[in-house]
């Protein structure tokens, strides 16, 4: 296994619940009431659909509100995994990931470990310039047994709710996530801070019409099933905490500039906001002298607040 590579779930599309279009030029993204299951090419107009999305879409009068799913692991964490980000705009290359307590951070000298005071306490964050991200990896169909769709959110209604319900899940199905037939359910609400217009997440839920007690019952059995067929549901806990381990970042510089584009917005106003809080505190720079990269700057400011 190489060394300092994420090795994540196999890929076989995404689900969104936007797009990034193109206005005056620039790539934003589009928020939408409905999800939107892709498949891994992009052309001109934006991410191809996925031939599960016309499916499923038929079944719900055109708007795809819930996916049936299934979960790959037990493990709640190796299912969704949240951290906040910090992403280098012109790159698109992550540069500081961090859990509230510890981050991790690229310098042209490698990754290294510092305090994670969150990002309304981090002057690196300042200007929204770090989020929270969240990554979950669900199973759709029959097709591939160990294949998934990821679905990305950097809002903090989809990250709280579905941490909730993986552990809620977890604890009332004696650890048998992975044998749970749920789906992803598009909720809506509206709040002040939203001005009253209707804001949407994701949810996670049991199949529809299905009641909790034949949902653990049908869990049970299917775990039954997998144990008498062999399958070791351990193993593959084990093996997928082993490969996204063994990486600092889970996303390629290509699949980091996709998740910039649809999540980190404003790149102009948010990176000179950035580099002006990492530039306290730093020797002015000489006459002709190069100029400095941010990653250099994130590690000029560690080395101040440490």
């Amino acid at each position: 296994m190489l060394k300092g590579l994420a090795i994540t779930p196999p890929l076989l599309g995404r689900i969104a619940i936007g797009k990034v279009v193109e206005k005056a030029g620039k790539r934003l993204p589009e928020k939408d009431d409905q999800f939107t299951i892709t498949s891994q090419i992009q052309g001109q107009d934006g991410w191809l659909p996925h031939p599960l999305d016309e499916q499923f879409r038929q079944g719900q009068g055109g708007k795809l509100r819930n996916i049936p799913i299934r979960l790959l692991f037990n493990e709640p964490g190796l299912n969704f995994r949240t951290a906040y980000h910090l992403f280098d705009r012109n790159t698109g290359r992550p540069l500081c990931i961090g859990n509230g307590e510890q981050s991790k951070r690229f310098s042209e000298n490698g990754v290294k470990t510092f305090p994670c005071p969150t990002p309304e306490q981090c002057p690196l964050a300042e200007g929204g310039a770090c989020k929270p991200l969240g990554r979950l990896n669900v199973s759709i169909g029959d097709e591939d047994p160990l294949g998934s769709f990821i679905f990305r959110t950097t809002g903090f209604n989809s990250i709280r709710t579905l941490a909730a319900r993986l552990l809620y899940f977890q604890a009332v199905s004696n650890n048998r996530l992975a044998c749970l037939p749920l789906e992803l359910k598009l909720r809506g609400k509206s709040t002040r801070q939203s001005f009253w217009t209707p804001i949407y997440y994701v949810d996670l839920t049991l199949r529809t019409g299905m009641t909790l007690e034949n949902a653990l019952a049908g869990a049970a059995q299917t775990e039954e099933k997998r144990l008498a067929a062999g399958f070791d549901q351990e193993a593959l806990d084990a093996a997928a905490r082993l490969g996204l381990a063994n990486g600092a970042f889970e996303e390629s510089d290509e699949e980091a500039g996709a998740v910039v584009d649809e999540f980190f917005t404003d790149p102009a106003t948010e990176t000179a906001t950035a580099e002006t809080a990492l530039s306290r505190g730093m020797a002015p720079r000489q006459k002709n002298a190069r100029k400095a990269s941010l990653a250099e700057k994130l590690d000029a400011k560690a080395g101040a607040v440490q």
